[in-house]
């Protein structure tokens, strides 16, 4: 080779642009990990414990209460939340018929600044509602949540409410159409409900009225305060033959499950109530959704609320799975008869 003549320049292989470009990917991945990672792993450490509130209206000692508590802890562990790991839960007592309690009892829960509030009824959903308009509320057993002021549509609640209804009015006149059945010479039925815990109660009277004009049934509105009133109005429905009762969805009367139906036994009165808590302390037949449900899927709208959702883009869900349950002991007990096309129709039968 001559001095005039030059080694031809050697072209930079493409394959070592895209290794360099790889390499310098890989070293900036390694600086960005090596900023974060030991925060990442502090949080893995820690683990992020979120806080959840529960307002019940009935007194701890329910066995009733308990159970929807803990279907709806069930409900959350099968979607990988567990108490103590990730999710702390504080739960607050209060009966209905104690307002300051219940009061007292929510201000606190809202002072923990919790991530998602658990309303168990329309009563503590109207006093959480005095305390916080931002934290989100979910509430499991609500009547009239349209009605009550808790939304404004069921697509689109509009606030920091959501949750799930137990019932829809013409429900009361199915519930006066199963006491004709299974009692069919009562003529005389009064509906009771607690004007206090049940604002809603006259959306579900006027379709007990109408189905008591087809049924050739005298409508009787029963409003009852208080225990002593309840006794009363009970009492007074038994003074004339073919009397009978419808109760409403209401916390009052579920609480006084007990006295409300020992005393239709007492008086011979054929009832008919909303919920199997009732048939299963002695009351003749109940039909309504299963609350248990109500507060397992209630876990569900808790879970979308901790992992980034508004109550806002959770629609109001109405009930799903309904029941119908007859205590055949109490049935013999007034001296009667059950259909057989009913028992069929039975979910349950209590003896």
């Amino acid at each position: 080779m001559s001095g005039s003549e030059q080694s031809p320049a050697i072209p930079t292989p493409v394959l070592s642009r895209r290794a360099a470009a790889f390499l310098a990917a890989t070293l900036l991945a390694a600086l960005i990990l090596g900023l974060f990672a030991p925060v990442a792993a502090g949080a893995q450490q820690t683990g992020q414990v979120r806080r959840i509130g529960v307002l019940m209206a009935f007194a701890e000692s329910d066995p009733q209460a308990q159970a929807r508590v803990a279907a709806f802890r069930k409900g959350l562990q099968t979607l990988g939340w567990a108490e103590g790991r990730n999710i702390r839960i504080d739960i607050r007592w209060a009966t209905t018929s104690d307002a300051p309690a219940m009061q007292r009892s929510a201000k606190e829960l809202v002072a923990l600044q919790p991530d998602l509030i658990l309303s168990h009824n329309t009563p503590t959903t109207t006093t959480l509602l005095q305390h916080t308009r931002t934290i989100p509320i979910v509430f499991a057993v609500v009547s009239d949540p349209i009605g009550s002021g808790f939304v404004a549509s069921f697509p689109r609640p509009g606030g920091n409410v959501t949750g799930f209804t137990n019932v829809e009015p013409t429900m009361a006149g199915k519930w006066l159409e199963l006491l004709k059945e299974i009692a069919p010479r009562v003529a005389r039925v009064a509906f009771l409900f607690n004007p206090a815990t049940a604002p809603y109660a006259e959306s579900y009277l006027n379709p007990f009225k109408v189905a008591a004009a087809s049924l050739g049934v005298e409508a009787i509105a029963a409003p009852v305060r208080n225990t002593a009133e309840l006794k009363s109005a009970i009492t007074a429905q038994a003074r004339r033959p073919n009397g009978g009762l419808v109760v409403l969805t209401d916390s009052f009367l579920v609480a006084h499950r007990v006295e409300i139906t020992s005393l239709a036994a007492r008086h011979r009165l054929p009832a008919v109530y909303p919920f199997r808590s009732f048939v299963e302390v002695g009351g003749l037949l109940s039909y309504g959704n299963d609350l248990l449900d109500s507060f397992r899927r209630a876990a569900t709208y808790a879970d979308r609320i901790l992992k980034g959702a508004t109550p806002n883009e959770l629609p109001v869900q109405a009930p799903v799975q309904f029941e119908l349950l007859i205590n055949v002991t109490t049935a013999k007990a007034l001296g009667l008869t059950i259909p057989r096309s009913l028992l069929l129709r039975a979910d349950q039968i209590i003896e």
